[in-house]
């Protein structure tokens, strides 16, 4: 299955909230298909439908060994977030080709609707908690790098913005 381009940084969709979904529907099923689909293309560990430039709160984490074991979401929000932290190193297909290491909470317990459209808590550990709180911040219209240093921030920045 093909999927939609990436919205490529710095558009102004990256910096944008997304907005709740009222309801499950056929066509949230067709975009969750097609996120799994650009997810699995990069291959990454999950996707926010911002990403693809579908302003809906809705996002697919696969952390999986062998994959196609994707949870979908829709309006996923942290409930509970461990006091440890798990640092990993992140990325986005929004700007290819860099990351930062960033320190999340360990584990993280979420909330949101899920494939029928019923409100489900669920418990995410090490990198599927890792991928879910990024997923969380795309909906907001934040990246992994807002969680750097101002100054690793403006270097991150300024590296990506050379041609």
């Amino acid at each position: 299955m093909s999927h939609r381009p990436f919205v490529m940084w710095p558009d102004k969709r990256l910096r944008t909230a997304a907005a709740d979904v009222a309801q499950i529907t056929d066509e949230t099923h067709a975009i969750w298909a097609e996120m799994i689909a650009a997810m699995e293309a990069m291959p990454g560990v999950g996707l926010a439908a911002v990403q693809l430039g579908i302003m809906q709160r809705l996002a697919v984490v696969d952390a999986s060994d062998a994959r196609g074991e994707a949870v979908k979401m829709a309006n996923p929000e942290v409930l509970h977030a461990s006091v440890e932290l798990r640092p990993h190193a992140e990325a986005s297909p929004n700007l290819p080709g860099h990351s930062a290491l960033i320190a999340r909470p360990r584990a993280v317990t979420v909330r949101f609707m899920n494939e029928q459209g019923e409100a489900e808590d669920r418990d995410f550990v090490g990198l599927w908690a890792t991928s879910v709180q990024h997923q969380i911040d795309h909906l907001a219209g934040r990246m992994y790098f807002d969680r750097l240093s101002r100054t690793k921030r403006a270097m991150l920045l300024k590296k990506a913005a050379k041609p």
